[in-house]
């Protein structure tokens, strides 16, 4: 594609969120410093949301590999949770490695993770499930988790639950009868989009760990990066897609550079990009289509 034309080792914009792109962002600072030290407190609950494409997933990434380094915390990942109660409990079960059947009934499991977190607790470990795009899980799911982390000893939780999800969580957990999980939970963080000085930060830290060198100065030069602002208005997702497809297109022409010009066309062939004036811009498809084609004096 263009890592040859910009001399980069790998993709700087994908949307998968890997952590070796991990930048720190305000939002992602905060959210972080909450989560380890509710931890670390004991808490049972806690809570972070944010608008889609604002890097949820990213930070529970980031604190799990956090965790993981300390010996302290076994950890349970659910990247799914729309999960009936007793599929999620398996779910943990099978993740925590207890010795559970596939098919055994919900008693049976609820033994087994008793069993299993009294285990982890002689053992002075803390058991942390984190839970991504927690408002899609059942009402009787959240209540059976809140169920499970009734379990403690005399000092501590034997189970500690941190929640992920958008706006709509915190919906959901206004309803009426999720209000005793709702009261425990007590810390709670919502992530909000990059700040402007941020985002060109953001933008410099992924070419770099990509492997451009800025031999030839900025990437993306200023007018880029302010239509790069105002099209995402600083959500990380739309950044990563707007910014390469911008480099496709700067790499079509055989320039060196990212202009306005190539942000602007980039954002009108994405669908949730802000247009200023309301109006859909063009498709880019005799573009695409000529993309693979040889171009002469542009390396493939």
């Amino acid at each position: 594609m263009y890592l040859e034309h910009f001399q980069l080792r790998e993709l700087p914009f994908t949307i998968t969120p890997n952590t070796a792109f991990a930048f720190a962002t305000r939002a992602h600072r905060e959210a972080l410093a909450t989560l380890l030290l509710a931890l670390d407190d004991g808490q049972g609950f806690i809570k972070i949301t944010g608008e889609v494409g604002t890097g949820k997933t990213l930070a529970c990434r980031k604190l799990l590999k956090l965790l993981a380094e300390k010996d302290r915390y076994a950890t349970v990942y659910v990247p799914n949770p729309c999960l009936s109660p007793r599929t999620l409990f398996l779910s943990i079960a099978l993740e925590l490695k207890l010795p559970v059947r596939a098919d055994a009934p919900e008693h049976e499991l609820l033994s087994a993770l008793t069993n299993g977190l009294l285990k982890f607790a002689l053992e002075d470990k803390r058991v942390v499930v984190c839970l991504d795009e927690a408002q899609a899980m059942p009402v009787a799911t959240l209540e059976a988790l809140r169920l499970l982390s009734n379990l403690e000893t005399e000092r501590d939780k034997l189970l500690q639950v941190v929640l992920f999800g958008q706006p709509e969580l915190d919906a959901k957990l206004a309803r009426q009868d999720l209000r005793q999980l709702m009261q425990r939970i007590a810390f709670h963080y919502c992530m909000d989009r990059l700040q402007t000085a941020e985002l060109e930060r953001y933008v410099t830290h992924r070419l770099q760990v990509a492997g451009y060198s800025g031999a030839h100065g900025p990437l993306f030069d200023t007018g880029a990066m302010q239509q790069l602002a105002r099209r995402t208005q600083g959500v990380p997702r739309l950044v990563n897609v707007i910014a390469h497809k911008a480099l496709l297109l700067a790499f079509g022409e055989g320039a060196l550079r990212v202009s306005m010009r190539h942000v602007s066309a980039a954002a009108k062939d994405t669908p949730h990009a802000r247009h200023p004036l309301g109006v859909p811009g063009r498709r880019l498809v005799a573009w695409w289509a000529g993309l693979g084609q040889p171009r002469p004096g542009v390396s493939s």
